[in-house]
């Protein structure tokens, strides 16, 4: 395995909830109410809609898309949702430093370095550069590709600490079983003071919609027995996951960075190719896990809106409901 390379989930293609688009010959990100899944090609500087984002109308019978049924490719709940907070260097495009408000691992003109972190709030690189929280949510969509997933990423508080809280708690409540629960992304709104009082969309990971939480928690017993049966090794699955993501400094590469930077810090000064070694530091920390349980809300317009994920296969498209991957819940005789 090559050293230095982050071996990231498969993706098949990406979920956004907006999108980028040229206003005073500048690309900016704009905000919307509904998913939109995009295959991972442009054309003409828009992301090609993937054919599941029409299955998916279809089978809603709705002109909006506001919820996607969908399963989680790990066990554990730090696996499917990598959160952290990140700077981009906008010429480039690719990731300078990254790090959890406690360590981080930055880019300098010496090589890579490990440096204590204090958050962007109390980073002079990071106050300088647009250092943000940025997080990505890796989701299975259908059967056809069961290691195949659709990646949602997003620079917003509300879904990063609200999609953490839900994986822990369906991790709890499941008895570890998260990888095997039928679950559905939902969008969803808030109005907060940072907003003006306009709504701000959010995404969030909820039961999916018509399952009681003793449906859910039976179905997804009844695939890890599946799944145990035909010898599925859940556990060297999520050991072959960590491992891929800790074989490098930064997830992201510079193809995907210069895509990244462009939906999710506009009108960003530019940076430097590589960040400067001896940047000061506050003394205070301030890990993104506690960051995210206390911080009051902060508004994800314009940045969350142009957070986006990767499609597989038609959620619940010609399964039965015994595979867990149906928008309905599975009969009270199942």
């Amino acid at each position: 395995m090559i050293k230095g390379l982050a071996i990231t989930p498969p993706v098949l293609g990406r979920i956004t909830i907006g999108r980028v688009v040229e206003r005073d010959g500048k690309r900016l990100p704009q905000m919307d109410d509904q998913f939109t899944l995009t295959s991972q090609v442009q054309s003409g500087g828009e992301w090609v809609p993937h054919p599941l984002d029409a299955q998916l109308r279809e089978q809603q019978g709705e002109s909006k898309l506001r919820r996607i049924p969908v399963g989680l490719p790990f066990s554990e709940p730090s696996l499917n949702l990598r959160a952290e907070y990140a700077l981009f260097d906008r010429d480039a495009g690719r990731p300078l430093c990254v790090g959890d408000g406690e360590t981080c691992r930055r880019r300098t003109p010496e090589g890579m370095v490990t440096e204590a972190c204090p958050g962007p709030d109390a980073c002079k690189l990071g106050a300088s550069g647009g250092c943000k929280p940025f997080g990505r949510l890796n989701v299975v969509i259908g059967d056809e590709d069961p290691l195949g997933t659709f990646i949602f990423r997003t620079t917003g508080f509300n879904s990063i600490r609200t999609l953490a809280a839900r994986l822990h708690y369906f991790q709890a409540v499941s008895g570890k079983r998260l990888a095997c629960l039928p679950l559905e992304l939902r969008i969803r709104g808030k109005s907060t003071r940072q907003s003006f009082g306009r709504p701000v969309n959010y995404v969030d990971l909820t039961l999916r919609q018509g399952w009681t939480l003793e449906e859910t928690l039976a179905e997804a017993d009844r695939l890890q027995q599946e799944r145990e049966a035909m010898g599925f090794d859940q556990k060297a699955l999520d050991r072959a996951a960590k491992q891929g993501l800790a074989n490098g400094a930064f997830e992201e590469s510079p193809e995907e960075g210069g895509a990244i930077a462009e939906e999710f810090y506009p009108g960003q000064p530019h940076t430097h190719a590589t960040a400067p070694s001896g940047s000061a530091q506050s003394t205070t920390t301030t890990k993104l896990s506690e960051r995210l349980a206390t911080r009051a809300p902060v508004s994800d317009s314009g940045q969350e809106g142009s957070a986006t994920l990767e499609p597989s296969t038609p959620p619940g498209a010609g399964t039965s409901r015994a595979s867990g991957n149906g928008s309905q819940p599975p009969s009270s005789g199942a």
